[in-house]
């Protein structure tokens, strides 16, 4: 069998939106009591940066006076482990019955997660809750980010292309509010704070004939050198400490080029072939620096923004939901689409697609 005539499709996409929310606007409160023994400037440097994120609304796993009270990380990350279940079985259920498939049909369950410790991991809850086949495979991904979302179709992609006629599950769950350090002032927690919120997404790909969807055409990652400061987790007493170096947008545009050309040309395309983009909104600066780039190149990313202002950054859950604004149109046979994702290594995950 020549494996490359393999086509894997991404058949679905399901979302879950965890229970509390909050507008930017009512958060400022919020942000006064925590703010209260700062200096004036600080404080209205704080609330600038809130405001000006581009974000008007986000999501979270608990109430968001709970994000701003005293609490310590195994009490988070019992809220974390509880939530992300619900919310992992409620976008696997999203997925299944927008493809019409049934639970048991799935080979394969890949979980992505990294705002929170959970051993078993969320695969092994989801297999116990919808009752998944008791042969089924499974991978928990961890400790890879924003980018993660990305790397989860990348692993199931290759496992499809391996075994044909099989079907796959990538769920990814995440809650960065649940990683807010209370006691921590830097720019690092402000900024993600600010930009971040919480999600729940599943994608659903199969290498059976009759399935339909956009067709994975290629995949690849790529690897900044000596990168690794830039971006995130290190594990305190008080729980996971956001890591965010501000050099991150320059440091993807300087390699812009070679993240998005050779790729590109080794499928015989250009950028001017792209009819698609489908970025994660990692935040404000990042997204403003790539839509310069995707500009000159006369491209637009106004989904990524659109999903960044309505939900924030939910880590390796945005792309997913910038997929889902995708799979909900009607897009011409032939026409590609890009999907680019970064994250700490540092890295960036790109997947072809066409329609």
């Amino acid at each position: 069998m020549d494996f490359r005539k393999i086509e894997v499709k991404i058949t679905s996409v399901g979302k879950a939106i965890p229970q509390y929310h909050r507008e930017t606007q009512d958060i400022m409160p919020l942000l006064d009591s925590w703010l209260e023994n700062q200096e004036e400037r600080f404080r209205r440097k704080v609330k600038k940066i809130f405001t000006n994120a581009a974000v008007d609304k986000r999501y979270s796993i608990m109430a968001p006076e709970e994000v701003f009270t005293a609490s310590s990380f195994e009490e988070k990350n019992e809220i974390y482990s509880r939530e992300v279940i619900k919310l992992g079985e409620t976008a696997l259920k999203d997925a299944l019955e927008k493809a019409d498939w049934d639970a048991q049909s799935i080979d394969y369950i890949i979980t992505v997660s990294c705002t929170g410790i959970m051993i078993p991991s969320l695969d092994a809850y989801l297999i116990n809750k919808l009752k998944l086949r008791q042969d089924i495979v499974r991978l928990p991904v961890t400790e890879m980010g924003c980018a993660a979302g990305i790397s989860g179709i990348l692993y199931a992609n290759d496992f499809l292309k391996a075994n044909p006629g099989k079907r796959a599950a990538v769920i990814a769950v995440e809650s960065p509010t649940a990683t807010f350090q209370l006691d921590d002032y830097s720019m690092a927690n402000i900024v993600s704070a600010a930009i971040f919120g919480d999600g729940g997404a599943c994608v659903l790909l199969s290498s059976k004939e009759e399935d339909s969807g956009p067709r994975i055409k290629d995949t690849g990652m790529y690897h900044f050198y000596d990168a690794e400061h830039m971006m995130g987790f290190k594990l305190t007493n008080s729980g996971l400490k956001m890591i965010l170096d501000p050099s991150v947008p320059d440091t993807i545009a300087s390699h812009f080029p070679l993240l998005i050309n050779p790729f590109l040309e080794n499928n015989n395309l250009s950028i001017e072939h792209i009819n698609h983009l489908i970025f994660h909104p990692g935040g404000k600066k990042i997204v403003q620096t790539v839509e310069g780039l995707f500009g000159e190149m006369g491209k637009n990313i106004d989904d990524t923004k659109e999903v960044l202002r309505a939900y924030g950054n939910m880590s390796s859950v945005t792309v997913l939901y910038v997929l889902e604004r995708f799979l909900n149109r009607e897009i011409e046979n032939g026409e590609y689409g890009l999907m680019l994702s970064f994250g700490p290594g540092f890295s960036a995950q790109r997947i072809l697609l066409q329609w």
